[in-house]
């Protein structure tokens, strides 16, 4: 016999299907209000989800107009901060000015630490403010937005947080497709070549962070080799050697994996971290040194000097081996002298040069790759990190600019500063 009337059980389906209807029909703006107005912790996590879950499927201007809805409508509560100044300036002391603190912190920092709490929230957290990052070169009003993301972040990806990790053949498949995947300076064609990248002669370590146990947050791959490596080509095609006979590790590739944490520091820690684990490891290293690119010198060239012999010559698709020594010149003086403000334009430069590191030497035909070719005439760099010296040159550095380079870098920088 046909049944007419629904039993609980189909009531309850079917109130769950309207309140899901109902809330898709909610805009992102009015999820994000009825999360700050909720006190159980429950129901705000349900709501974080939701939000988190229906922006992901919004369109471009969708979540565009939600981060304008974000600085417009999710400031700070401006009663409230005009209470907290007069009673600051009225009363000047500890409790008041902590108040007011309080008062002057933006509303969205608060829903962004509540939709932290939702299941995955950290990473969806992440993802939304890579799509922040690509919005603010067109709507640069967004700004004060992703100060609040990237204060909060840091504040979650704090070192302290982190754990290092060698990666190896036997890291799980998840992890190895992500280092494919996220390699950001010399590609990993495929499995075989990743493996020749984690044989013995050769170590691979990254960051990650509890929240995110198979998404490593930066990693940096290292040779070890007899003296400074001077080929990325010959560093990733050599044959397979011994650890135990090797004098330097030579840190060949460092990429930041999530886009979603830019300015939040990690390199820094991981080379003195990997440092530290390999002298541990390897007794017999003596050096410790990067074969860096030089992203920004074929542009450098262009701009500045775009007539002359050396940009000519950095145009050429393979070494140009009669101007070896003018471009060599002209790259020892781009590092050292074109500046951005007190500190080198080279952004690779400025990384290193900041964690204490010297410009040690510059190499001809270092990478000899296209994309090589193109940025840097396949010119690479030795940063040399000296435990010694780390501390009193990242000081000087940060406190004048002042580049530390070896004694042949310095001549070569001399000979570029005629660039014609």
């Amino acid at each position: 016999m046909s049944r007419f009337w629904p039993t609980l059980e189909d009531l309850k389906v079917i109130s769950l299907d309207l309140r899901l209807f109902a809330r898709s029909e909610r805009s992102l703006e009015e999820l994000a209000r009825e999360i700050l107005r909720r006190r159980g912790e429950a129901s705000v996590a349900t709501l974080a989800a939701e939000l988190l879950q229906d922006y992901a499927s919004r369109s471009a201007s969708e979540k565009c107009a939600f981060f304008e809805a974000l600085i417009h409508t999710f400031g700070p509560d401006t009663a409230r901060l005009d209470e907290a100044i007069a009673a600051y300036q009225s009363q000047p002391d500890p409790k008041t000015a902590q108040a007011l603190e309080r008062a002057a912190e933006p509303q969205r920092q608060a829903l962004i630490r509540l939709l932290n709490a939702a299941p995955g929230g950290t990473l969806a957290i992440i993802r939304m403010r890579e799509d922040l990052l690509r919005l603010l070169p067109d709507k640069p009003d967004l700004r004060p937005v992703d100060t609040d993301f990237a204060h909060l972040l840091m504040s979650w990806f704090n070192r302290g947080f982190l754990s290092i990790s060698r990666i190896d053949w036997h890291t799980p498949a998840v992890v190895l497709e992500k280092i494919i995947a996220y390699e950001a300076v010399h590609q990993i064609r495929d499995w075989t070549d990743l493996r020749r990248r984690l044989e013995d002669d050769r170590r691979c370590f990254a960051f990650f962070h509890p929240a995110l146990p198979d998404e490593p947050l930066i990693f940096v791959e290292v040779a070890l080799t007899n003296g400074l490596a001077t080929s990325v080509q010959a560093v990733l095609d050599a044959e397979v050697g011994a650890a135990q006979d090797a004098d330097t590790a030579t840190f060949y590739s460092i990429s930041n994996c999530q886009r979603g944490l830019k300015n939040v520091a990690f390199g820094n820690f991981l080379l003195k971290q990997v440092v530290g684990d390999l002298k541990f490891a390897i007794p017999q290293l003596r050096q410790f040194a990067t074969l860096s690119p030089v992203p920004g010198f074929n542009q450098w060239l262009q701009t500045t000097h775009p007539d002359s012999d050396a940009t000519k010559a950095a145009e050429s698709v393979e070494p140009n081996e009669p101007h070896r020594e003018l471009l060599l010149s002209a790259c020892a003086y781009y590092l050292t002298a074109a500046k951005k403000g007190m500190y080198p334009l080279d952004p690779v430069a400025r990384f290193h040069l900041r964690n204490g590191a010297v410009l040690e030497q510059i190499n001809w035909a270092a990478d000899t790759s296209p994309s090589g070719m193109a940025a840097s005439a396949g010119i690479m760099v030795n940063y040399l990190y000296d435990e010694k010296q780390l501390f009193p040159n990242h000081e000087a550095f940060v406190e004048t600019g002042e580049v530390q380079a070896s004694k042949s870098v310095r001549g070569l920088a001399k000979k570029g500063e005629g660039i014609k």
